[in-house]
């Protein structure tokens, strides 16, 4: 048995250290599956061809269509300057004095309205890059600051965000994006409060210490046409297009549970449970409608480049699915070999409750992999049936499930190996050593959040 669980621990050793050296998921996951196979004495080609591939592609079936049109409506957004206007009017609203809040601000609108942590990123930094030099305030805050608003609780915790890490948990546990929200709306406040107070305390030292925005920084943002954008209120329509039609087909008369016959959903489609495609299904039509919207915004500006953005777009949500159908593959080999059953018993034995343990296991597994969604899928595709037997036993709904899982991948997939938090530094021309020392404590955060309501949970079971 040694043999086996050592077999399962170097697999998921070489997917952690070879993805932090920036090989791609897409080949390295294959192939520490396979070496997982050989050393635990399966049978290779079946176990790549009928458990990898087959977990894979049934992943890409379920969310390719929300990857893509995410991705699609960000560049959208991006493209007509809607985003940036949006961007531009609260920071400039809120003002210099209040620059930290301002940047948190803006990206939590642009990020709970659908659009995706890298276009948030992009669209903000000349704005708050310019907020943050009139208010003299470090540069090397203002990662956090982005990070705060756009990678923390409007992903994962506010009911409706339709963020994929919100997505995700639905296609497990049957709920919809709005699940457990007063749970969520709690951990957001949290985070939000104790983040703001992290930042505002490390700005107040800077000051007392007279270090100001500083100079000679890399990736300075050019100055923006602000004549060019569209007028803000305008702006704002796909985002509330995208958070109203979601609700709409996912809690009203009108929800797309609704459209079809049941019957023939079973029969032909072997549809079961509309419940468990519905957050799916009322988010592509959302999303769908959201981009048409965005593209009315400003049609002679996206008409010059469309082509190229809606390359762009596809592109990197064939990368950002793919990478995560890969993880996925793995996860479900892994909960097929022999020495997974002991390794699942360390995670459920690490709390006799299984929000506790749900959320050591979509954390660290989001840690480990450096991807929030990674990780997340994998401890659902592996345990996430187990999570729910035993929920239901104690009483514990779904929704309470689901609400857990969500937030639990967005607290350790933050550590320095993250896509996003590489792309975040590299955006503003910053490094570790400067600004992770902000996302980390965010990270801490976010994390010591998940387990304080997780526990809390209990008391109320």
């Amino acid at each position: 048995m040694f043999i086996e669980i050592f077999a399962i621990i170097l697999a998921l050793g070489l997917l952690i250290f070879l993805a932090y050296r920036g090989y791609p998921v897409i080949i390295i996951a294959p192939i520490v599956t396979l070496l997982a196979i050989i050393m635990s004495g399966g049978h290779l080609l079946p176990g790549y061809t009928e458990t990898y591939m087959s977990n894979a592609a049934n992943y890409i079936k379920s969310f390719f269509p929300i990857f893509l049109l995410g991705a699609i409506f960000g560049k959208v957004m991006e493209m007509s300057g809607a985003a940036a206007s949006i961007a531009r009017t609260i920071v400039k609203s809120l003002g210099a004095k209040h620059a930290i809040l301002a940047v948190v601000i803006a990206c939590s609108a642009l990020t709970y309205g659908g659009v995706s942590l890298f276009v948030v990123a992009f669209a903000v930094y000349p704005f708050a890059a310019a907020i943050f030099k009139e208010a003299d305030i470090p540069k090397r805050l203002i990662p956090g600051a982005i990070a705060l608003g756009a990678f923390t609780y409007t992903m994962d915790a506010l009911p409706g965000t339709p963020q994929i890490q919100n997505i995700i948990p639905t296609n497990y546990f049957g709920t919809d994006t709005y699940a457990a929200p007063v749970i969520g709306i709690i951990g957001a406040i949290i985070v939000f409060t104790g983040g703001l107070f992290w930042l505002e305390r490390r700005r107040k030292q800077a000051l007392a210490k007279g270090e100001g925005y500083g100079t000679g920084h890399k990736n300075e943002p050019d100055a923006i046409d602000e004549k060019s954008l569209p007028n803000f209120w305008l702006s704002i329509v796909p985002l509330v297009v995208v958070i109203a039609l979601n609700f709409v087909f996912s809690r009203t008369g009108w929800s797309v549970k609704h459209w079809y016959n049941a019957k023939l959903l079973a029969d032909n489609y072997n549809i079961a449970d509309v419940s468990t495609v519905t957050s799916s299904w009322s988010l592509i039509v959302a999303l769908a409608i959201g981009i048409l919207a965005a593209m009315l915004l400003n049609v002679r500006r996206i008409k010059l480049n469309l082509a190229t953005g809606l390359t762009a777009a596809a592109m990197g949500s064939l990368l950002a699915i793919f990478n995560t159908a890969s993880e996925v593959g793995f996860g479900n080999v892994v909960k097929t070999l022999p020495g997974f059953s002991v390794i699942k018993d360390w995670v459920f034995n690490a709390s006799s409750n299984p929000l506790v343990s749900e959320a050591v296991a979509v954390n660290v597994l989001s840690g480990v992999t450096g991807s929030a969604s990674g990780g997340l899928s994998i401890a659902l595709e592996v345990m996430g049936k187990h999570y729910l037997e035993i929920a239901s036993n104690l009483g514990i709904t779904p929704e309470m499930l689901h609400r857990i899982a969500s937030m639990a991948s967005g607290g350790m997939d933050t550590l320095p190996h993250n896509g996003a938090v590489i792309t975040l530094l590299a955006i503003t021309g910053l490094t570790h050593r400067q600004s992770y020392k902000d996302i980390f404590a965010l990270t801490v955060l976010k994390t010591a959040t998940v387990f304080i309501i997780a526990f809390a949970a209990t008391l109320f079971i």
